[in-house]
């Protein structure tokens, strides 16, 4: 077996396409490999090849991403698989580390990743940055609280999503700007969250779109899909599919998913990847009957610990001495003091004793100030050598709202 590494051409597109539906088992439609393809970014593909077999892929894409304190570049890794007849045979490892020497020589600090399995890229320095729940909510049991805000002044709009594009770009851009984890949306981006093929549908028929929204203007939107169905005493069963839900304020928020939750003939709203810190949590009068499911969401890899510290807020003052461990990116692995408060951060490499030590993953869990820190030490995962030092860490990249992307890339 000889193997070689280079970006992925256009010409392979086919093979690439093959390659992706035998590495993860799945039949993609043409339509949403043409959708991938106006995404993908050739010169940032990589490609193993056995001969001229593709064996392995891994790609990047090229994104600004919100972390505490504002976007920064982030390199979006995606389409990572090895053919089932190549495994085990190191091609995962290349190309991992070939896509994190590149990012670092791009100059992009930090990559960002969605995990088709968890327990795979802790082993290149990833760590868990942001949580997703999923819901089932029975809608005879969601009935809001007493104390859910109401805004007599908002209305609701039934659209169709192909006409009230410019409407959901800039109600997202607006929720862009508030949550870490959430990345800007090109035009082909959008494409694919509003595409409507059958094959997209899942049986659950065209997608649907509610607007929240005042005299002066939108305040929030709904995309969803309905699959309508009776049990066998002719009562309805609809299941209401939730795709994505965005309100910019309190009032508007509680209004879309009242709304979501009160269709007609359904009988359970299914929705998935929500944000931990969903408000929804508050609103409903019994939140059990969220029957939630917690799940990773964004995984995080701080590709130079130099650059990437400095480039996010903190909330509270920190000074300490970190001793980082990456035996991928050797150019992280030293000691380096961090300092910062809310008005900016520096850091720099240093000779101090180290306070903490600790793989460069735990700073990628932390990056998006969702992760708190205590339980990885309680763990064994950090080593404390200053007492109080984790805590003064945790407390100072910590950040509200929780993070969370949405939308896997």
């Amino acid at each position: 077996m000889t193997l070689s590494m280079r970006p992925i051409g256009k010409a392979e597109w086919s093979s690439w396409n093959t390659l992706d539906e035998e590495a993860f088992g799945i039949a993609v439609p043409e339509h949403r490999q043409e959708l991938f393809r106006r995404i993908v970014e050739f010169d940032r593909s990589l490609g193993v090849f056995d001969g001229d077999l593709l064996v392995g892929t891994a790609a990047a894409l090229s994104f600004s991403m919100n972390v505490p304190g504002g976007p920064i570049p982030v390199g979006g890794v995606t389409a990572v698989g090895v053919l089932p007849s190549h495994r085990r045979r190191g091609i995962l490892s290349s190309l991992m580390t070939r896509q994190l020497s590149d990012l670092y020589e791009r100059g992009e600090a930090v990559a960002a990743l969605y995990a088709a399995e968890a327990a795979i890229y802790g082993r290149y320095g990833y760590g868990r940055a942001a949580d997703n729940l999923l819901f089932r909510i029975p809608t005879a049991k969601a009935a809001f609280t007493r104390n859910a805000p109401v805004d007599p002044t908002l209305r609701l709009r039934i659209v169709k999503p192909a006409d009230a594009r410019s409407v959901f770009e800039k109600i997202y851009d607006s929720a862009f700007e508030e949550r870490p984890g959430l990345y800007d949306r090109p035009a082909a981006r959008w494409d694919a969250v509003l595409s409507d093929h059958e094959s997209d549908q899942g049986g659950a028929g065209p997608l649907r779109a509610v607007v929240a929204e005042d005299d002066g203007g939108p305040r929030g939107y709904a995309l969803f899909r309905i699959k309508a169905s009776f049990d066998d005493h002719d009562l309805p069963a609809g299941e209401l599919r939730l795709k994505e839900l965005f309100g910019l304020d309190p009032a508007a928020y509680a209004l879309l998913w009242r709304h979501v939750l009160d269709r007609d003939l359904v009988s359970h709203v299914f929705a998935p990847s929500r944000p931990a810190d969903d408000p929804l949590i508050h609103l409903l009068a019994e939140p059990r009957a969220l029957h939630a499911l917690w799940l990773d969401d964004l995984w995080i890899r701080v590709v130079d610990v130099e650059r990437a510290l400095p480039a996010r807020r903190y909330s509270a003052p920190v000074d300490v001495v970190i001793e980082v461990e990456d035996t991928v990116c050797p150019w992280n692995a030293r000691r380096w003091r961090l300092t910062a408060d809310p008005s900016g951060a520096r850091c720099a490499p240093s000779e101090d004793p180290a306070d903490l030590t600790l793989p460069v993953s735990v700073l990628g869990a932390a990056y998006l100030g969702g992760r708190p820190l205590a339980a990885l030490l309680a763990a064994g995962v950090v080593r404390e050598s200053r007492a109080g030092a984790l805590r003064e860490l945790s407390t100072a990249m910590s950040w509200g709202p929780a993070p969370w992307a949405g939308l896997v890339f």
